[in-house]
C-alpha cells in the first residue's frame, strides 16, 4: 500500500468529496460501529490482514471547515495535545514533502513509526468549497527504518470536509493501517473498537482528529 513517488491523482480527490454527498456503503459488508453524537462511524473486514478499514461520517457544530482543516494539518498543535507521539515532522525528500511520526506504544511492544506522504487541495465542486487531505505510506532512502522501531508499510488515510450549512463541518473520513509485528489482529481490533466508543463524549474537532490519529493505538 506504498504511495510511489509523486502526488495523488485528481481522482483521488473527487472520490474523497464523493463520499460527502453520498457515502459509499453499499457492495461491501461495512458495519456500523458507532453512531452519536452527530458522528456514525463503520468499519469493513480487510481479508488479507484480518483488520478493519474505517469510515467516519458526520457534523460537527460551531466549528468551520476551515478551521478544522487547517487544526488537522497542524502537527505542532498535533504533539500538544496526542500523547501517544514520540517524534513527529515533516521533511523534503527528493522535492517533495514527507512526514515522519513515530508513535510510542506500551511496553513490551515496539513503538510504530510512518513515513508517508500528505497532501491538502481546496476545491470548488460545483459552488461548494471543499477541503481534502489525503495521506498514504511511502518510503524515502532518507528515512530508513530504525532499530527497535518497527515501519508501518500499509497507512492510508483520506479526510474531506465542507460547511454543513450553517457554523459546522460536514466530515468524510477513511483510515486504515496495519501496524505490523506480531500483533494478533483480533486485539488491534478490539483496542480501535474501544477507542471509537469516546466518540460518545465527542463535543469538538480535537475528537476526531484524535480519533483520525490513529484509531488502533493501544490505551
Amino acid at each position: 500500500m506504498e504511495l510511489a513517488a509523486g502526488s495523488f491523482s485528481g481522482e483521488q480527490f473527487r472520490e474523497a468529496c464523493a463520499e460527502l454527498q453520498q457515502p459509499a456503503l453499499a457492495g461491501a459488508d461495512w458495519q456500523l460501529l458507532v453512531e452519536t453524537s452527530g458522528i456514525s462511524i463503520y468499519r469493513l473486514l480487510d481479508q488479507k490482514t484480518g483488520l478493519y478499514e474505517y469510515k467516519v461520517f458526520g457534523v460537527l457544530e460551531d466549528c468551520s471547515p476551515t478551521l478544522l482543516a487547517d487544526v488537522y494539518m497542524d502537527l505542532d498543535y498535533r504533539k500538544q495535545w496526542d500523547q501517544y507521539v514520540k517524534e513527529l515532522y515533516e521533511q523534503e525528500c527528493n522535492g517533495q514533502t514527507v512526514v515522519y511520526w513515530e508513535v510510542k506504544y506500551p511496553f513490551p511492544m515496539s513503538n510504530r513509526d510512518y513515513v508517508y506522504l500528505r497532501q491538502r487541495r481546496d476545491l470548488d465542486m460545483e459552488g461548494r468549497k471543499i477541503h481534502v487531505v489525503l495521506a498514504q505510506s511511502t518510503s524515502v532512502p532518507q528515512l530508513v527504518e530504525r532499530s527497535g522501531v518497527i515501519r508501518v508499510k500499509q497507512y492510508k488515510q483520506s479526510l474531506a470536509i465542507e460547511s454543513d450549512g450553517k457554523k459546522g463541518s460536514k466530515v468524510f473520513m477513511y483510515y486504515f493501517d496495519n501496524p505490523g509485528g506480531q500483533i494478533p489482529s483480533w486485539l488491534i481490533n478490539w483496542a480501535a473498537k474501544n477507542q471509537s466508543r469516546t466518540k460518545q463524549e465527542a463535543q469538538n474537532q480535537r475528537d476526531l482528529i484524535q480519533f483520525s490519529a490513529n484509531p488502533n493505538t493501544l490505551q
